[in-house]
């Protein structure tokens, strides 16, 4: 079974080129006949086989559009209330057009979509020609979703003149020049203009068919090719290219990072910064250029079957080099970033030093397609970790800690199997299908990989296979879960080939992701909606007003059934009053972790600011204000980006800088996942003496 969840989405770089400020219309964009005939399919599956099956209807339709339009234009910046009422006049004839197989609806609104793009970033490029007053008193509402559409022409205009004065404030507080702010704005403006010139059909379908699925309910999904692809990529954790990180910066693919152990390393030919201008397929085949190409298409290029030839025509990172045509031979690249990785944290426990094994999982991923052909090699989750916690019992760690952070889930039976290396036999989850019928799934490992003190450390990004981890490991009080309440993803999705429905021979229709059924714990409750509440609380970053199952419209609620049948493995409920307690007295010690909490609480107060100052002397107060409070501290590295605000967004500063800023987070002292690990270090220390894990 295949999981993936609407929160996790893929982001598609587009290049530019140059464009004059008087640019003429996007180019018109019309629906397939294949892409009306897969929605027409999906919309037969959604209304039988969904869990809670929702009528295609007026009052859907209505949602559709809404949905389809807030995706376009989340912040109310680019259409007016006229465009929006005439949207709506045609609304709710979105269900017959499906069933129709005409698609002329949603994409006349992108169409007009992308003729607003072009308008809003000309008249932004327009204003740069003036000079601010930023000793005027004005604000600029930062969030605008729900303000009313402009309701005309200089309405709008006005909205844009305090957002590009508010782009210039930025910079000018960061120390640029007008020069240099004219000219970063404009590059800035001008690459957002030109991607209404690059978009596809292919691109309107994905959203509006966006905007259906998650109208049904939020984890139903469908995916295009590309989006199934990359889909199978995270799962399996490789693909066959040449193992280079690819970026588009200022119109040219490049190489942000080599893979070690790939093609691109192993051969010496291509190297950090160098830009891909060309690429041809086999050992003659033509050199198509691809300068001002999308990112994504230029991938697609690069990718392909094993031990076949690619060459590329690359711009050295060195301006002093001309261009040369290099041959690389395709492989297999494993992406190791998002497998499962150890480290082990001395921590001082009461005098004595205790050693704790951590365990970073991203992702719950399993290579399907090997499992199902009988590689008994085959890549996945619970196998990777089951060979981490042998070299953990090897190098005599006291306790470990399982980092599910940000970890969206995955396989099913990767959790399954990951939870039977803590509890050994018994049931993890249990599913209620759309019928009510209830099947409990269970692990088969005779005996626990490891029966020592555990911890599970989550926050708001763990979803549905990490829930269904940490709250197992809770449920049979097996080990502590740290951190922030979980996502609250408790249902179960398959993916549907709908061109096998189809009895196509050739891909055309693509992928549905359905949701089938509920999670629910052994204990009888569901992950749904709720999550997994931690033992002992950590301050988090994230915003449970727009991360978490809480904040769709349309989620399903908080249900309970019988308990399944089990044993617990430990009491570790019978602890919490003391591990919170030592938890409590050494963070009040902490002055990393205090810090933290500071500004943790700053970065709520600024997400719960609607508005921003355009006044430079009030804006530097403030700045001057955060400054003094960080130069107050002896210690700044406790895990938080400390470097001031550059005004710049992505791709916008060097490549090298990008990298220096990335490897300063990464190198960032880690002060929830060091307090977890005292936290297990406390509950090893309190485990000795009686009776183990696993015994009663």
């Amino acid at each position: 079974m295949r999981i993936h969840y609407g929160f996790l989405g893929i982001f598609l770089a587009i290049a530019p080129s140059a464009y004059a400020l008087e640019v003429g219309p996007p180019p018109a964009l019309a629906p397939l006949q294949g892409q009306a005939q897969a929605a027409h399919l999906s919309a037969q599956l959604l209304t039988r086989y969904a869990y809670k099956p929702v009528p295609l209807n007026d009052a859907l339709s209505v949602k559709i559009t809404n949905r389809f339009i807030k995706s376009l234009d989340p912040d109310r910046m680019l259409f007016l209330q006229a465009d929006i009422d005439k949207f709506m006049a045609g609304s709710a004839r979105i269900d017959d057009a499906i069933v129709q197989e005409d698609l002329d609806i949603p994409f006349s609104i992108f169409n007009v979509y992308a003729q607003r793009v072009v308008d809003r970033m000309t008249y932004a490029r327009s204003l740069l020609k003036q000079n601010f007053d930023f000793s005027v008193r004005e604000s600029y509402s930062l969030l605008r979703d729900e303000e009313p559409w402009p309701q005309s022409e200089p309405e709008r205009n006005e909205l844009w003149r305090k957002r590009v004065k508010g782009d210039w404030l930025r910079l000018k507080l960061a120390g640029k020049a007008d020069a240099a702010i004219r000219e970063t704005l404009d590059k800035r403006y001008q690459n957002i203009l030109e991607r209404a010139y690059t978009y596809k059909s292919d691109d309107v379908f994905q959203s509006f068919m966006g905007a259906y699925t998650t109208s049904v309910d939020p984890h139903t999904d469908y995916f295009g090719a590309a989006a199934s692809a990359n889909f199978d990529i995270s799962m399996k954790l490789s693909l066959v290219g040449i193992g280079a990180v690819l970026q588009e910066r200022d119109g040219y693919t490049t190489v942000r990072e080599l893979v070690p152990g790939g093609p691109a390393q192993l051969s010496g030919k291509l190297a950090v910064g160098d830009r891909i201008i060309g690429v041809g397929q086999g050992e003659n085949g033509t050199v198509k250029e691809v300068v001002g190409t999308r990112l994504d298409e230029v991938v697609q290029m690069i990718r392909g079957t094993k031990d076949s030839v690619v060459r590329l025509d690359v711009l050295p990172a060195d301006a002093g080099e001309s261009h040369r045509v290099i041959s690389l031979v395709r492989d297999k690249i494993s992406l190791e970033k998002q497998a499962a990785k150890k480290a082990i944290l001395s921590v001082e426990d009461r005098g004595a030093a205790r050693r704790i094994g951590v365990i970073t999982l991203p992702v719950f991923y399993e290579d399907f397609e090997a499992r199902r052909k009988g590689d008994k090699d085959y890549r996945s989750a619970s196998r990777d970790v089951a060979k981490l916690l042998g070299e953990l019992k090897r190098e005599n760690v006291d306790g470990v800690l399982i980092d599910l952070r940000d970890n969206g889930g995955g396989s099913l039976a990767e959790a399954i199997d990951l939870t039977g290396l803590f509890v050994g036999k018994g049931p993890v989850v249990q599913q209620r299908d759309a019928e009510g019928k209830v099947e409990v799934e269970s692990d088969d490992l005779s005996a626990p990989a490891w029966a020592g003190p555990v911890g599970v450390l989550i926050n708001r990004g763990s979803a549905s296979a990490s829930e269904i981890f940490a709250a197992a490991i809770q449920d049979y009080g097996r080990g502590v879960i740290v951190g922030e309440p979980s996502f609250g993803k408790g249902t179960v999705q398959t993916v549907i080939n709908l061109d096998n429905v189809a009895h196509n021979s050739k891909p055309k229709f693509g992928e549905l992701k359905l949701t089938i059924a509920q999670f629910f714990r052994v204990d009888g409750g569901t992950t749904q909606l709720r999550g997994v509440t931690p033992d002992i609380s950590l301050p988090g970053l994230s915003d449970p007003k727009t991360l978490g199952e809480a904040s769709y419209d349309n989620a399903l609620p908080w249900a309970q059934i019988k308990p399944a049948k089990y044993t617990a493995a430990g009491n570790i409920a019978a602890l919490l009053p003391q591990l919170e307690s030592r938890h409590d007295a050494r963070v009040q010690n902490d002055r990393n972790f205090q810090h933290f909490v500071e500004d943790a609480a700053e970065l709520k107060a600024q997400r719960e600011k609607r508005v921003i100052s355009l006044n430079e002397s009030e804006r530097q107060n403030e700045l001057t204000a955060l400054a003094a409070r960080l130069k107050a501290r002896e210690q700044t590295n406790d895990g938080l980006a400390r470097s001031g605000d550059d005004g710049l967004e992505a791709n916008e500063r060097s490549l090298s800088a990008d990298i220096a800023m990335e490897n300063a987070r990464k190198n960032a002292k880690d002060v929830l996942q060091n307090e977890a690990a005292s936290i297990v270090a406390d509950e090893a220390d309190l485990l000795e003496g009686t009776s183990k894990p696993g015994t009663r």
